[in-house]
Parts: C-alpha cells; sequence; structure tokens
C-alpha cells in the first residue's frame, strides 16, 4: 500500500485593533491565499484561517485524496494551537462554534496535526494577513 502523502500548510489571522479589521494568510503547500475578513478579535482571525486552510486543501486535492493524506498545519497561535489539541479549554463563547468548524473539517483528512511555531518562521503567512489589511487602509 501507498504511503500516506503529507501537506504542510501555514495559517495566521490578525487584527488592526483587537477587535479591528482583520485578514487572515493560509499557505497550502506552494499556494498563498491572503484575504480580508471584516472586523473581527485576533483569535477569531487564527480560527478562520485554520478553517479556510481545511477547505482549501480538501478542494485542492480532492475528497478521495484527502482521506489519505495528512495534514500538518503550521500557526504561531498558542490559544489555537493548545485548544484544537485538547491542551487548553475554550472558554470564548466567539471560538466555540469555530473550534466544531475546524474539528469537523479535520475528519476529511486521514489525520491533522497542528504545531506551534515561533513568529519568524510564520513570516510568510503573517505578510499575507498585513498585504490583505493594507489594502483596506
Amino acid at each position: 500500500m501507498e504511503s500516506s502523502k503529507k501537506l504542510i500548510i501555514y495559517t495566521d489571522g490578525g487584527a488592526r485593533g483587537n477587535p479591528g479589521p482583520a485578514a487572515i494568510g493560509v499557505i497550502v503547500g506552494n499556494k498563498n491565499y491572503g484575504e480580508a475578513i471584516g472586523n473581527t478579535t485576533n483569535n477569531v482571525a487564527e480560527y478562520k484561517a485554520v478553517i479556510f486552510a481545511l477547505k482549501k486543501a480538501k478542494a485542492l486535492l480532492g475528497g478521495d485524496k484527502a482521506k489519505e493524506t495528512e495534514l500538518e498545519i503550521r500557526s504561531d497561535s498558542e490559544l489555537l494551537v493548545s485548544q484544537v489539541k485538547g491542551e487548553y479549554k475554550i472558554k470564548d463563547e466567539e471560538l466555540q462554534p469555530l473550534f466544531v468548524d475546524v474539528w469537523n473539517k479535520m475528519q476529511n483528512f486521514k489525520k491533522v496535526n497542528f504545531v506551534l511555531i515561533p513568529r519568524e518562521k510564520n513570516r510568510e503567512a503573517d505578510t499575507l494577513v498585513n498585504r490583505a489589511l493594507d489594502i483596506l487602509f
């Protein structure tokens, strides 16, 4: 049997002001995405970036291929990574439905690992967030 494929994804979300104008930045393999998502908090933007990444990965791979693919999602958000790994409780009611959405979308893949990375290692996704925000200002 063929070994499973692994796809590395970088995600970032940010808001200018908290809450304020927000955007997401996502890198799926070698494809870059950045877009404004309206006014929200940094934490909501981080979750929305992961939701976007999971949707995009499934669309790019196709459903059958997604089922045999492992994802490694790299983020510099300690809160997000710790919550999706079950290490932190989700106390913010605004984040609870976003967590459920992430959880449900994870089921489309063989396995999804979240890895906390330092900000310096997430500069490219951060740049996509800032470019999307700069268009607004």
